[in-house]
Parts: structure tokens; sequence; C-alpha cells
């Protein structure tokens, strides 16, 4: 995807306005960025997104009592983001409070198959340009997900370092086939994207995808677990950790494909190196199905306390190997890391606001630990050769820097790319959106 933003007028206007101290901010303040991606299956990408900030009386600076992000943008071909992001440990006093509530459309959204390298991903199939090309939406389906979410938090020691997490998220997933005829609207010769079977109808007749979850479906989630952080910053902290163990299950008899229970375990740790300007950074993570039978649809899911952007989901794409296919590595359990230098090297007043300028370097790496069972399937297809590898999965691995531009600590734009190690798993990745990724 080719990216515009126009955060580089804000660099631009800012830069020569340098002073290192910072005024403490009080009330209500905000950030507002404008939407704008180009797509050439899907178009243009045009919106806006607001993070609006209360910080009370200014004694707890950077810290902030409320926060409410809202995001509406759409592509000019039919996807969009709707979301609304509710935040603050002031709502229910002891406890943090998270209100997600968002409705999310995507029409190529990425499906390379099940268990990392045990998939195999011909570029030529969806590279026009190739001899072999079939469709660029060979490996795509569409997808629409509503998703409500409530997360609670809340104190297991006085100095609220070692708390408890409990929380519900229904998700509500409809799938289907890539809507060609949308696509193709106002297209013309060799742009016409050809009517084609992909890979996510392949599966289908394979019966790897059963008929029953062929088409999605609505799956309530409740959530227990506890959380150990002594960050000393939320949004880039210098020092500290934050690590937390969650299960999430899934009962059927509330309307969902299937009973479930998934593990997830994460670890982050931050090391200062020069006081307030460089860290080293990292994160480690586990998730597996520990009972029941999963979705397909579902496994994509990154499981967290508390989540920090519109998706959580991967393994691969901008919230976790950066570089790599979004969705290339899903698996019934997998695990991944992140290693980042991060660096503040500069920081001025604008617009009576505090701003900094950030660097950061990274790796991300990931695989598959738990197969999703399609062995006993896979082995009786005539057409394996150039589909499924035996044993083939290892680590998948990135690399890349990104940009960060920050207001008042907490409204931080995010400017990533990533390159992928291995050519199966995509060449490089541009990623512009809000945040750390951790």
């Amino acid at each position: 995807m080719k990216k515009l933003a126009f955060v580089i007028l804000i660099v631009v206007a800012a830069f020569p306005l340098f002073a290192q101290d910072e005024e403490v901010k009080t009330g209500w303040n905000f950030g507002a960025l404008p939407t704008i991606t180009f797509d050439t299956d899907l178009g243009f990408q045009y919106g806006a997104m607001v993070d609006l900030y209360n910080y009370g009386d200014g004694s707890r600076y950077p810290t902030y009592n409320h926060k409410l992000y809202f995001e509406v943008s759409r592509f000019t071909k039919g996807s969009g983001i709707n979301r609304f992001f509710y935040d603050s440990d002031k709502l229910i006093e002891g406890l943090r409070t998270s209100v997600d509530i968002s409705y999310l459309s995507d029409q190529a959204y990425d499906f390379f198959g099940f268990n990392g390298y045990n998939a195999v991903v011909n570029k030529d199939w969806f590279d026009d340009a190739s001899p072999d090309y079939l469709t660029r939406m060979y490996y795509k389906y569409d997808r629409k997900l509503f998703r409500f979410k409530i997360d609670l938090q809340g104190k297991l020691s006085a100095d609220n370092k070692f708390r408890w997490a409990t929380g519900i998220n229904l998700l509500n997933f409809k799938i289907g086939n890539v809507d060609l005829e949308k696509l193709n609207k106002n297209k013309e010769g060799d742009d016409i994207l050809p009517d084609i079977p992909g890979l996510y109808q392949k599966y289908q007749d394979w019966g790897i995808i059963s008929e029953e979850e062929s088409d999605g479906g609505f799956v309530p989630t409740f959530k227990a677990g506890l959380v150990f952080d002594t960050r000393d910053n939320r949004p880039n902290p210098m020092k500290g950790v934050w690590t937390e163990a969650v299960i999430v299950a899934s009962p059927e008899f509330l309307g969902g494909e299937s009973s479930f229970a998934k593990l997830s375990l994460t670890h982050r740790q931050y090391f200062t190196i020069i006081p307030k300007d460089l860290s080293f950074v990292y994160r480690l993570g586990y998730q597996v199905t520990i009972a029941g039978d999963v979705p397909f649809y579902y496994q994509t899911q990154l499981i967290t306390s508390y989540q920090t952007g519109a998706l959580s989901e991967g393994l691969g794409g901008s919230r976790s190997l950066r570089g790599i296919y979004r969705n290339r590595v899903v698996g019934d359990g997998f695990l991944y890391g992140n290693a980042e230098m991060r660096w503040k090297f500069v920081r001025f007043r604008f617009i009576n606001n505090n701003f900094y300028l950030g660097l950061n370097g990274f790796v991300d790496f990931g695989r598959v630990t738990n197969e999703i069972p399609a062995e006993p399937i896979v082995g009786m297809l005539p057409q394996k050769e150039g589909y499924f590898k035996d044993d083939a999965e290892k680590l998948h691995t990135s690399f890349g820097a990104g940009l960060r531009i920050a207001m008042n600590e907490n409204f931080i734009i995010a400017l990533d790319y990533g390159m992928a190690a291995n050519e199966q798993d995509g060449n490089s990745g541009m990623y512009i959106g809000l945040n750390y990724l951790f």
C-alpha cells in the first residue's frame, strides 16, 4: 500500500522552534490527524482521527484522567474504520476502565493459509507482471467485523503495580469472497480483476475450512488475568516491566461456533540507556489454545489485557511483525517477539504544546508452535504441490526503522518501515498510524 500523510507538515513547521522546557498540561487537550492513504484495489482512504485527553489539574501530567479516541475513515471502494475508544482510571475510583466500539470492514483481508511456512506463498499468482499471474486477490477474502469490548483492571497491591484484569469482548465476523464487482468498478482492460477462485475458496473446497465457519460467526469471549506493571509512562516507558497472563474463554451456548479457551502470556521490559532520551525495549509473547476448537477466523486475534490500536491481529503486519505479510503466521499456538531501540532526538514547544521527535530501530520475529489441524486433509490432496510444504515452519524475522512525532507525551504519530528476511514472508511494508507498538 502506498501511503501519504500530512505529518511531514508538522515536522517542518515545528523543527525550528526548539525549546527544552515542557509545559504542564491541564484540562482537555487534543490531537487530530487527517487520514489519507491509497491502495490500487481499495482506492483512496479519507477521514480523520481525533485523540482527546483530560489531564485534570495537571498534577499527574503526562498521566491523563480520561482519554477519548474517535476515528471515521473510508476507502473510496467501500472499506472503512469506525471506532470509538475510551480509557480512564478515574471513571470508577480504583478501576481502570476501557471501552471499545468498532465496525471494521476490509474488502481484501489477507489470508495465506495456516501454520506459517507450511503454507506456501506463490508471489507470481498475485503479481500482475508475472506470466503465471492469476489475480491480485488470490490471497484475500472479504471481512466485516463488529466489536464491543469492555476491559477492567483493579488493584491487587497498594502501589497498583500488581492488578487483576477482566473483560468481555463481543465479536461478530461476516466473511465472504472478495466482491470483484465492486472492486472492478470503473476498471478496464488488464486492470480488471479476474474471477478466479482464491486460496480462501480452495480451503473450503478441500474441507480445511468447514462450511459452518466459512461465512464467519459470533464470538463472545470473557477474559480473566493478572498484570504486573511498573512502567514509568504508559505511551513510551523508559523503565519498568509490563507482564501479564490472560485466559480468554468463549462459550458456545451464548451463540458462538464452538466453545474454546486460549492462554496468552506477554512480557514487556524497558531499559533506560540515556535518561529521558534513549531506551532499549523488548516484548515476548506466547499464545495457545488450551481447550476446545477455535474458529479459523478468530485465530488471527492477539490477546492482551489492553488494546492499543484499532486492530490487535497477526502475526504479520503493523501490530506484530512489521514488513511481513499481514496474517502470514497463523496457528493454534505461536510465539513472537520485538526488540527496539528508541531515541527521542529533539524536544520543542509548538502551538502551545510539548513535542518530541523520536527514531526507532527494530527486529521482529515469530513462529507457529502448535499447528491448526489440517494434515489428514492435506495429505490426501492431489494439488499439494505449490500449496503446502511438510515441516517447513521456522522462525519468521523482519527488521526496520521508524519515526515518532509525539505531542504532550500521549498523542503519538507513528511511521514504521519494515523488511522481511525471507521472501516467503513478503518484501517490505510501510505503516502510518498512532502509538508505539508496546
